[in-house]
């Protein structure tokens, strides 16, 4: 099955961040994901399985943007 998180992706989490910011930056990808608040650039590490449950949508995704390039 391939991958559909890769790293540099924006995803919309279903839980907003204390800062208020909803959108997360794919930092690394594995077993687990670390992702950074694009509100204040704060970092954490989750689960692949939790990080899955988590996600809403993808926002902008970095595989299409190299493949605009």
């Amino acid at each position: 099955m391939p991958d559909k998180f890769s790293v540099g992706d924006i995803v919309e989490m279903k839980k907003q961040h204390p800062c208020g910011s909803k959108q997360w930056e794919i930092i690394r990808t594995g077993a687990d994901f670390r992702i950074k608040c694009v509100g204040c650039a704060h970092q954490v590490m989750l689960a692949r399985t939790k990080f899955e449950k988590s996600v809403k949508k993808i926002i902008k995704s970095a595989v299409s943007d190299e493949a605009n390039v």
